[in-house]
């Protein structure tokens, strides 16, 4: 009795594999990972491939399911991605008095002596604990406290001179209460 039992041989494929590939997908990294991804499924499945059927048809068909799915995640990215961006409020492009604020704000942080600029930096920004940005400055607590305490009173004069409107002085022009 002579039994032929054909070998499964996945790397007579390859080249076929490849092509199929590519011109699914039109990109050759691509087409490499699909047919990479491919290739594990058929091992994961190779129980379910039958002696006596197609070797290439079976590989071809987990090929074009693999890129199937693929496509299908991607989609469903698309659209989860897209659902989320509508749910977050759209960024608003700061108008130049905010811009110009900014800029102040900016200044006046940079202004800060050094010590109380890295106080605040550190806990304000970086978000350190007192005890943490303590530590990082090689300073007490207390000494800490103190620097950020003095950092947000110059800031608060900062953001209070900005929001008294100027006081305004008449210069020249004539004086109508004076009779000549």
């Amino acid at each position: 009795m002579n039994t032929k039992t054909r070998p499964f041989d996945v790397i007579g494929q390859l080249a076929a594999l490849r092509r199929y590939a590519m011109s699914l997908v039109r990109n050759a990294d691509d087409a490499e990972d699909l047919v990479n991804d491919a290739l594990v499924r058929a091992y994961e499945r190779h129980e379910s491939f039958h002696d006596d059927g197609n070797l290439r048809r079976w590989l071809f068909s987990i090929l074009h399911n693999t890129h199937i799915d693929r496509v299908r995640r991607r989609k469903f990215a698309a659209r989860r991605d897209a659902i989320v961006a509508d749910m977050v409020d759209p960024v608003v492009e700061s108008g130049q008095e905010q811009t110009v604020r900014l800029r102040q704000l900016r200044a006046a942080f940079s202004s800060l002596p050094e010590d109380q600029r890295q106080a605040l930096h550190l806990v304000a920004i970086e978000e350190f604990t007192y005890q943490e940005a303590a530590d990082l400055l090689g300073v007490p607590v207390g000494t800490l406290m103190s620097r950020l305490s003095r950092a947000r009173a110059r800031l608060r004069d900062f953001e209070n001179r900005q929001l008294m409107p100027p006081k305004l002085r008449v210069v020249g022009g004539s004086d109508d209460n004076k009779t000549s």
